[in-house]
């Protein structure tokens, strides 16, 4: 049985929790059994947000994310917060804005997320759809 981990991090208002609901959602579609969870700071915008996804072909026993496959970083708190976490061999996607470190066991990717939202969209809190793409 494969699963999948994914965990989403940044701050409030990149509308992260409904990525991971997207993500959920189209996994259920595709006949997946999927999982997902959020947590998120008492601020309306600007705190810390999380949202973790579990993907499986199978029963899903734990619904939290405890070594994400793939982590998602829209800000450097949410990097350096859940980048320990990542399984060997996993995936980080941080936007270009994020300093990142030299990692060994996992493979970092950025992309201009925050900026293709704002600069192409126009509107920033659009970021979670970019992401997505």
């Amino acid at each position: 049985m494969r699963s999948l981990e994914i965990r989403l991090g940044g701050s409030g208002g990149q509308g992260l929790i409904l990525a991971g609901i997207i993500l959920a959602e189209a996994a259920i579609l595709d006949g997946k059994v999927s999982v997902q969870s959020q947590s998120y700071g008492p601020e309306a915008r600007g705190g810390s947000s999380k949202a973790e996804v579990i993907i499986s072909d199978g029963p899903i026993i734990y619904p939290k994310v405890l070594k994400p496959d793939v982590l998602l970083a829209l800000t450097s708190h949410a990097y350096k917060s859940y980048k320990e976490d990542v399984k060997e061999a996993g995936l980080i996607i941080v936007d270009d804005s994020v300093e990142v470190e030299k990692e060994s066991k996992v493979k970092t990717l950025k992309f201009p997320i925050l900026k293709t939202a704002q600069e192409v969209v126009g509107k920033a809190y659009v970021a979670n759809i970019v992401s997505l793409g």
